[in-house]
Formats: C-alpha cells, sequence, structure tokens
C-alpha cells in the first residue's frame, strides 16, 4: 500500500495521488499514514523470516491443535445412549445413521431395539388413551378420568423406567432382549 508523500492519502499504487494530484514517482514515503499512524510494513517473506521462539510476554507462540480424527464413544456408551427415555427413538436413528456406529452389530442392535421399544411403547399409550377417554363420558365418567389418569400414570413410569432399565443393562455389556421386538431387533441388526 503506497502513500501521498504530499497529504498521505492512499495512492493505490498509481502515478498520481487521487487527493491532491501530486506525483507518487520518485517521492519519499510519509512517515505517517493518514489518522497519525506509521504505515504498515509486512514482515519478509521467505526461510528467513521464522516465528519468533517467543511470543511478547515470554509465552510460547500459539500452534493451533492438530486435526485428527473424532474421538468415539465406547461401544458400551453408545448402546445405552440408545435408550435414553423419551429421546430412545430419535438417538436410535442418529446411531443408525451416524458412520463409525452404525458398522458395530451390537450398537445397531442396541438402536433398532430402542427403536421398536419406542415405537410399540407409543402406540400402546395412544391405543390406552383413546380407550380410557371413551369411557370416560356418562354417569361413571369422573370415576373413570381419575382411572385414566392413573393408569396413564402408572404406565408412563413403567415405560420410564423399563428405558432406564434398558440402558443399564446396556452399559454394563448384558443385553436384555425383549420378548417379540427384540429377535426383530436382532435380525435387522443382522442383516445390515
Amino acid at each position: 500500500m503506497a502513500f501521498c508523500g504530499n497529504c498521505g492519502a492512499d495512492t493505490a499504487g498509481g502515478a498520481f495521488c487521487p487527493k491532491c494530484g501530486a506525483s507518487t514517482a520518485g517521492a519519499a514515503p510519509p512517515t505517517k499514514a493518514p489518522g497519525g499512524y506509521a504505515p504498515y510494513n509486512p514482515p519478509p517473506a521467505g526461510p528467513s523470516a521464522a516465528p519468533p521462539a517467543q511470543a511478547p510476554g515470554g509465552y510460547p507462540p500459539y500452534t493451533p491443535p492438530q486435526a485428527g480424527p473424532a474421538a468415539d464413544l465406547q461401544e458400551n456408551i453408545a448402546s445405552a445412549l440408545c435408550y435414553i427415555p423419551f429421546l430412545g427413538l430419535v438417538v436410535g436413528i442418529v446411531f443408525l445413521v451416524l458412520q463409525p456406529y452404525n458398522q458395530n452389530k451390537t450398537i445397531r442392535f442396541h438402536a433398532f431395539q430402542s427403536i421398536f421399544f419406542n415405537l410399540t411403547w407409543l402406540i400402546f399409550r395412544i391405543g390406552l388413551s383413546i380407550i380410557l377417554s371413551g369411557l370416560g363420558y356418562g354417569l361413571l365418567g369422573f370415576f373413570f378420568t381419575l382411572l385414566h389418569l392413573f393408569v396413564w400414570l402408572v404406565v408412563g413410569l413403567g415405560g420410564f423406567l423399563l428405558g432406564l432399565f434398558l440402558m443399564w443393562r446396556a452399559y454394563n455389556n448384558n443385553p436384555l432382549v425383549l420378548p417379540i421386538i427384540g429377535p426383530i431387533a436382532q435380525q435387522q441388526a443382522a442383516k445390515m
């Protein structure tokens, strides 16, 4: 970047200053840039321009970390994460899509079993809600509404606890194969 020796404006490498019109040929560079700052002089490039051994303040210069492979989860942790309560369906799908995890048969089994368990549990709770809501009308409606609330809470707590139990078993590398959906999950995990 060149500056006019007469007014200090940026000449953009031209032969004349765009601000005052003075010739820039043979003119000595100004000692100060516009605003009273010294003009920028880039450091010399090349093999002789080595970085300083220490940065100002006596600290070593910053070196960025080397890019490497991402740290993978251990098999038992990834298997246990498939059963996170209320998120098992999404986490199971994520582990079936992500590259290092969809190659592991054990993680695939837990992902499929988690997906099937959560879908079955969702369908069961919706069906139970429809049935109990249908009974909530008429003379005994108040009692059936209380029954609906009680059954809804018990079933929800049971599903939550079963999900935690499955998570604990998967974390301890002792998988629990659920009836009906467990063998289906094993078949799906073996296919991929």
